[in-house]
């Protein structure tokens, strides 16, 4: 166990203290709940830095890395979906979490056939996970119906949209091995 491995372990050890603390009847909670959800967006850049900076790249790291940063997103998402209770917010989230499911099974079958390098995080997927994060921090920061969360949810646009771009980026990469032409 490196310390890469560990800033990714207390990405999803956070996930359930953001919950508790987002429901929580008590003004303060918001900003607690979204800052418990930046420094976990934080981790996810560190990490990833730590363990190339210190050569300590591991197969652990490299599986449990993406499902932290899913389920983090995901559960984010999911709250913040309770929360608002409006198809404006609903909307991109679902895109997010669908194109998140839809990527995911890509690799995955795509790593089977050998071929997972065709379909590598893009420079497009970064931009994505930064607006979407930034996104996601101000959602929780704010209750509904302030202009933090209106700002908010439409950065989640621009964020969607990104999503969308990078999934059809992605699906272009892996389409020759998806229908092969038969000679």
């Amino acid at each position: 166990m490196n310390l890469p491995n560990l800033l990714t372990l207390s990405r999803i050890i956070m996930i359930p203290v953001f919950v508790v603390v987002f429901f929580l009847p008590m003004q303060w909670s918001y900003t607690v709940s979204a800052s418990i959800f930046a420094l976990a967006a934080l981790t996810d850049w560190l990490d990833g830095y730590l363990a190339r900076k210190l050569d300590q790249s591991t197969p652990f790291g490299a599986f449990l890395d993406p499902v932290a940063d899913k389920l983090m997103v995901a559960v984010a998402l999911a709250v913040l979906i309770q929360e608002y209770s409006s198809i404006l917010l609903t909307i991109p989230a679902t895109i997010i979490i669908g194109r998140e499911i839809v990527i995911s099974a890509l690799r995955e079958w795509m790593a089977e056939i050998g071929s997972r390098a065709s379909v590598a995080v893009s420079y497009i997927g970064k931009i994505k996970t930064t607006a979407q994060m930034a996104s996601i921090v101000g959602l929780l920061a704010s209750p509904p119906g302030q202009l933090l969360s209106d700002v908010s949810i439409a950065v989640l646009y621009i964020a969607a949209a990104l999503t969308l771009w990078s999934m059809w980026l992605y699906l272009k990469a892996a389409w020759p091995e998806l229908l092969p032409k038969n000679d």
